[in-house]
């Protein structure tokens, strides 16, 4: 797989459009971290405490877990301008398999999963430890395993944008209909079925692994949900991501390039 990645990064690293994406999602996601203290709840501002752990892991992993249709997004344009290009043909002439081709593309998506989770990490040291009213050390990396999840459910996004991509072939396309299924087609199944089954969806999975911070006291208001813990979500959430780059690797074999 090494040998794989380093032929993608040669590709990835000169592409504007790569770099450009993810300066979006670093600086997004920088500027409404470090707008987020001025929140108000209950008619007061968050302020500092907004920064104290341990609540800012999980705090953070949900405001990031929002830019993972931008990673989505990010795969889908890399994988249909190769098609656009006739550069997954190419390489396929020159010698990989199929089965190469999905494990390269899936070689990126480990990645920049990797690299955004730790962005995310030292983001939270950063704003924890530099900005929090008070530090407490032993605390620091309590319920910092929300970074694992939250790594868990980029791959899972982007696994999962990787199958559009395959499936569609046409970014602008491609991109409509991943937009499509994980905000429309997947809501409206959910709204149709009890949780005790839409829990198990793949959004409805991914999304339990970066839960709303105080989803407790929300769900006083409007009822208890039966949505899967992050611990509970894992494991379902790792079949899906298996399920996504086989289902990638069979829709490849299939067709033609």
């Amino acid at each position: 797989m090494t040998s794989l990645l380093r032929i993608e990064l040669r590709k990835l690293l000169p592409y504007r459009t790569f770099w450009a994406i993810l300066a979006v999602f670093v600086i997004l996601l920088f500027v409404i971290l470090y707008g987020s203290s001025n929140v108000t709840i209950n008619g007061q501002s968050a302020g500092a405490t907004f920064y104290k752990f341990p609540d800012i892991w999980p705090k953070l992993t949900y405001i990031a877990s929002y830019f993972n249709l931008l990673l989505g997004i990010l795969l889908i344009i890399t994988i249909t301008d190769e098609y656009s290009f006739r550069t997954i043909r190419q390489q396929v002439i020159d010698g990989y398999t199929r089965a190469d081709v999905v494990q390269a593309k899936y070689s990126v998506v480990l990645l920049l999963g990797v690299a955004c989770a730790l962005y995310v990490f030292l983001l939270g040291l950063l704003f924890g430890i530099g900005f929090a009213d008070e530090v407490a050390t032993d605390k620091i990396l309590t319920d910092a395993q929300f970074v694992f999840y939250y790594l868990v459910q980029a791959i899972g996004y982007m696994s999962l944008a990787m199958l559009f991509g395959f499936l569609v072939k046409k970014s602008g396309l491609a991109i409509m209909a991943f937009l499509l299924y994980a905000k429309v087609v997947e809501p409206i199944i959910h709204y149709k079925l009890p949780d005790s089954l839409d829990k198990y969806f793949p959004m409805k999975v991914l999304s339990s692994l970066t839960p709303m911070p105080g989803k407790e006291m929300f769900e006083m208001v409007t009822g208890a949900s039966e949505a899967l813990t992050p611990l509970e979500a894992l494991l379902p959430a790792v079949l899906y991501i298996t399920l996504f780059c086989l289902l990638s690797y069979l829709l490849l074999k299939s067709r033609d390039l």
